[in-house]
């Protein structure tokens, strides 16, 4: 039998009793696994609810609706797909000892590594975004946010000597930006490429190593 969750602090403002944080956290996880079975049309609150072990009249005590609770999904989706690994300091920039294409590779393999595993709710994300305008302009505030993200990264790479100084980081960064997650869609998701990770990587790391505009890295004595 489905379990009936009631818990009158969690509404409004979301759940802020530890069962209450579970409860949306349990719907969240049954809602992607659903979007990644049928899709964002023909899924149903009764299948999110169900696969989660919950009664249907639970679910509306998280989530208004199945369009609120896939804009949660898909938000914390491309929170995952972010490109952090360049504007937190995560790469050794300025580690003279690493030469840039073995950065490059490394970063290229941790995107794709995270999009192949996430590639059926990846796809489901691309498809609602062409049509639903709510999701649509949420998704245009992340990507804004992304896309500052990736500028910060190439001038970052500038400074290290890494990166062609007359690049324009505010051009060129989301120009590389899009055209690696543009590949990853049309490789995972849309099956137009065929490839391996590793031939993946490859040719991604040769195609953004070449467009830094250094052949070279720099000399570590200056």
């Amino acid at each position: 039998m489905a379990e009936a969750v009631v818990d009158e602090s969690d509404r409004p403002g979301g759940p802020r009793s530890r069962k209450g944080i579970r409860t949306r956290a349990r719907l969240l996880e049954a809602a992607k696994q659903i979007f990644e079975e049928q899709g964002f049309l023909d899924a149903r609150v009764s299948d999110v609810a169900e696969r989660a072990g919950l009664s249907h009249g639970s679910f509306y005590h998280y989530f208004e609706c199945k369009e609120e609770v896939f804009l949660e999904v898909a938000q914390a989706q491309e929170e995952r797909m972010g490109v952090g690994w360049l504007a937190n300091g995560a790469l050794p920039l300025t580690d003279a000892d690493i030469d840039t294409a073995d950065l490059v590779a490394r970063a290229c393999r941790e995107f794709l590594v995270r999009y192949q595993a996430d590639a059926r709710i990846m796809g489901v994300i691309e498809q609602v975004s062409r049509y639903h305008e709510d999701f649509r302009q949420a998704r245009t505030i992340r990507e804004t946010r992304s896309t500052e993200m990736a500028c910060n990264g190439l001038r970052m790479l500038q400074e290290a000597g890494r990166a062609d100084p007359d690049l324009d980081p505010w051009v060129a960064g989301p120009a590389l930006m899009g055209m690696v997650t543009h590949f990853a869609e049309m490789w995972l998701v849309q099956g137009t490429v065929e490839c391996t990770l590793d031939e993946a990587v490859d040719n991604l790391t040769s195609l953004l190593v070449n467009s830094l505009g250094r052949a070279h890295d720099p000399d570590p004595s200056g």
